[in-house]
């Protein structure tokens, strides 16, 4: 079996996806028609995704957000992310959603969760792929608008939705205002996690830990630069939610063969570190992709990638008799692979 055969095969849990950025192109360009949106200058459908930098990306973001209008837009958007999870391997993926972009075009957030909700039963039912929804509050748009956030979330608790999250553009948002809305979340029962480390300094990954409270980051690249700082987040066991692909074009490390890659390094600190996809059709990427390009460029043994799928579970927000039940099972059926495989011997 091929290494890239192996990983599309291995059972995986993605804790990093956004639904708004998991939208395929001819997907965005569709409803875009049907919505009356209108697109940038573009030769092909694909060319609508290029962007240098976090800002620019975020822009385009914004507009497909503005592209998914109905319940029925939804589902769809979301059967196709969670179809494409299942194609590569995922058996677990909590997501993201951004309910303020969408707001911002006249839309109910009853209204998103209705059709999220029916897209995951569906991806369910056809593929027996679990899914859980984390509602994201931008930073830029402050603390108070957070307590909005909140009050929407806990109005209207689906069981599907399991947590919150912390995202948009990192500078100038520390993550020290949002203290307060954290600290309520968790005593609501929500768990919560924040993006940290990716454009913005190590310390707004030490604050997110210290005054928010988490004990997992999305991305939190930037915490190599901190040793002490790293140190104490693997004593705590902070889970990190990697984006191999995104990392080359928002963070500052360009080149994952690069020995210096940050991604690389918390791996071999020890850190809990998963793979995960951000943004697939916006950077083109899918799951087995992050693998191989991390099995790759780090000369990764199957033991090691073994290790890293299975963090995907540990780093998950499932019950504990459910994770237990399920990283027993995962083990064994990855082990199975790497026998199968030849992998082992060749490496």
């Amino acid at each position: 079996m091929a290494l890239e055969a192996f990983l599309r095969a291995i059972p995986k849990a993605e804790l990093h996806l956004h639904l708004e950025g998991s939208v395929a192109p001819e997907t965005f360009a569709a409803l875009a028609a049907k919505n009356g949106v209108a697109l940038p200058p573009h030769a092909a459908v694909a060319d609508l995704y290029a962007y240098p930098d976090l800002v620019e990306f975020l822009k385009v973001y914004d507009l497909v957000c503005a592209a998914i209008v109905d319940a029925g837009d939804f589902a769809r958007v979301t059967h196709e992310a969670l179809a494409r999870c299942a194609r590569n391997g995922a058996r677990y993926v909590e997501f993201f959603f951004s309910p303020h972009a969408h707001q911002a075009h006249g839309v109910a957030y009853a209204t998103m969760l209705d059709g999220i909700t029916a897209g995951m039963a569906r991806a369910e039912a056809e593929f027996q792929l679990v899914s859980r929804l984390i509602p994201a509050h931008s930073r830029e748009l402050g603390p108070e608008a957070g307590e909005a956030f909140l009050d929407m979330v806990l109005a209207d608790r689906r069981p599907e939705v399991i947590g919150i999250g912390l995202d948009y553009n990192e500078l100038p948002f520390p993550p020290a205002p949002f203290a307060a809305l954290y600290e309520r979340a968790r005593a609501a029962g929500l768990r919560t996690t924040a993006h940290a480390g990716e454009t913005g300094p190590a310390s707004y990954v030490g604050d997110s830990v210290d005054l928010l409270g988490v004990r997992r980051i999305d991305h939190g690249y930037r915490l190599v630069e901190d040793p002490a700082l790293l140190a104490r987040c693997r004593e705590l066991g902070v889970v990190f939610t990697c984006c191999p692909s995104t990392s080359v074009v928002t963070s500052p490390w360009k080149d994952l063969a690069d020995p210096g890659h940050a991604i690389r390094r918390m791996i071999e600190a020890g850190l809990l570190v998963t793979l995960n996809t951000d943004d697939p059709p916006m950077f083109g990427t899918d799951l087995t992709r992050e693998y191989l390009l991390v099995a790759e460029a780090f000369g990764l043994s199957p033991s090691a990638i073994r290790d890293l799928a299975l963090n995907g579970l540990r780093g998950s927000w499932l019950d504990e008799p459910t994770k237990a039940a399920w990283l027993a099972a995962w083990s064994a059926e990855i082990d199975r692979l790497i026998e199968s495989s030849g992998l082992a011997a060749a490496a």
